[in-house]
């Protein structure tokens, strides 16, 4: 459940406040919902800001996923796994998180996996044979990649290299 704070709002000093809040970065339903209801606010209050909020379009459930999936893959390389994993976790709708998840492009992400494995296998230099690949794909699998990818990817690219 989430903290409240110790100052309590009332609405139209919430409005404002959660106006600044959505335009600083694009934000989830859940999370303006949370950021309400730690101002002291009714559910009634909170529902009807958050309706107001849509209608300005300082929040936009489908711009955030889009957002989201944009910027863990480009600059945290996360896979689709994990981003998919936090998009629930937010309470995006499945819609909303299918929008967002087009942003990957295939080539793009083949790229980028293979780029992690590589620099991560060359990074085990102690480590010999089938246990560097192993270890890489444990790696990048933990980064959201799926298994079937990440194996594919090690017997086409990696094998000869043990």
């Amino acid at each position: 459940m989430t903290q409240y704070s110790k100052t309590r709002y009332t609405p139209s000093q919430a409005k404002s406040k959660i106006a600044k809040y959505c335009a600083y970065q694009e934000r989830c339903h859940q999370e303006v919902r949370d950021k309400l209801y730690s101002f002291g606010l009714s559910p009634d209050d909170v529902e009807l800001l958050i309706y107001e909020m849509i209608q300005h379009d300082l929040l936009n459930e489908e711009r955030f996923a889009v957002a989201f999936v944009r910027g863990k893959f480009i600059y945290k390389k996360w896979g689709r796994v994990k981003i998919k994993m936090e998009l629930k976790r937010r309470k995006v709708s499945d819609y909303c998180i299918k929008k967002g998840m087009k942003e990957i492009d295939g080539d793009k992400y083949e790229e980028v996996l293979q780029g992690l494995l590589g620099k991560k296998i060359n990074s085990l230099k102690t480590i010999k044979g089938y246990q560097k690949n192993y270890k890489a794909a444990q790696f990048v699998m933990n980064k959201g990649y799926e298994g079937d990818i990440v194996w594919a990817l090690i017997k086409e690219h990696f094998s000869e290299k043990e």
